[in-house]
């Protein structure tokens, strides 16, 4: 039986962790595991990315598919084909799977009828589930646990699918969440915390990009004045506690939300999470055709 991954919310905390699991046996007693029978795979990216795709195309290479990448520009798409119609046509055409990144919101409500697995690669302002998967992942490995772990989650949160999903997540498993920024980009601005404050009390210092493309009109303040008000600079990196450590769901901008120098810096886990990626899209591309680690890699 095929299974989705559309929202951190439609899974268990049981999956959740059996995703993690998977994900952690593939950087050691499985990192050669390849499915029996060769799947093809669309990668459907309508908006730029190059983590998210690259990895799932590393991903999938690794476990000896055969992929296609899939742009919008050149297809039937610039002929006003729908999205239903697109996938529609690859499931006809012989695909085995599909991953897609689109700009709507819950793009996948429109395709209750594709029979072959969706992987949502992010949609819109709402979900990104393998990055929250691969941010989980990088936080486990670091602390062994997520119950009474404390995240704070700063910069534009309105706009960020990251920070959408990454709540859910640590509602479902234990963890506590906080956020700041710019009051203008929070959800709830009653529930901003300064940012300041966030940084001394995170185990986990989540800095976001600001999200300009998104936005309807250009940031207010100059690059330099958002990093000294709400960026990850060096004065408060040193407020954060001993064992605390730094993320970023990347594309980074350097010297905007966090300092340049800080991106490489000891606590940050930043390129770990590009590392963690290509596991974490490798365990839900297993999990997607029903296969288990547990039954000598055979489908469930």
């Amino acid at each position: 039986m095929k299974k989705d991954l559309l929202r951190i919310q439609d899974l268990t905390k049981t999956e959740l962790l059996g995703i993690l699991d998977d994900a952690q046996a593939f950087a050691s007693d499985y990192q050669d595991w390849q499915f029996p029978e060769r799947k093809l795979i669309a990668n459907l990216f309508f908006e730029p990315s190059t983590r998210t795709h690259y990895s799932f195309a590393s991903a999938e290479h690794q476990l000896n598919c055969r992929v296609e990448n899939f742009t919008a520009a050149g297809s039937s798409v610039e002929k006003g084909e729908s999205l239903y119609d697109t996938v529609k046509t690859f499931e006809s055409i012989g695909f085995d799977a599909v991953v897609i990144r689109h700009k709507q919101d819950e793009y996948f409500k429109e395709l209750k009828n594709i029979k072959i697995p969706i992987l949502n690669a992010g949609d819109g302002k709402g979900n990104h589930p393998t990055q929250c998967l691969l941010d989980l992942l990088t936080i486990r490995q670091e602390f062994g646990r997520f119950e009474g772990i404390k995240l704070a989650v700063i910069g534009d949160v309105l706009h960020s699918r990251v920070a959408h999903s990454i709540k859910e997540a640590m509602l479902i498993l234990g963890g506590e969440t906080r956020f700041g920024g710019p009051l203008e980009w929070m959800d709830d601005p009653s529930q901003c915390a300064s940012v300041d404050e966030l940084v001394s009390w995170g185990d986990v210092v989540m800095m976001l990009r600001v999200q300009h493309e998104r936005h309807g009109e250009k940031m207010k303040m100059s690059e330099a004045e958002y990093l000294e008000a709400y960026g990850l600079t060096k004065k408060r990196c040193a407020m954060m506690k001993p064992h605390a450590i730094i993320m970023h769901p990347a594309p980074v901008n350097r010297g905007v939300e966090i300092d340049s120098d800080l991106v490489e810096c000891e606590k940050s886990r930043i390129f770990k999470q590009m590392e963690n990626g290509v596991l974490v899209r490798k365990a839900v591309l297993k999990r997607a055709f029903g296969y288990s680690f547990h039954e000598g890699g055979k489908a469930s």
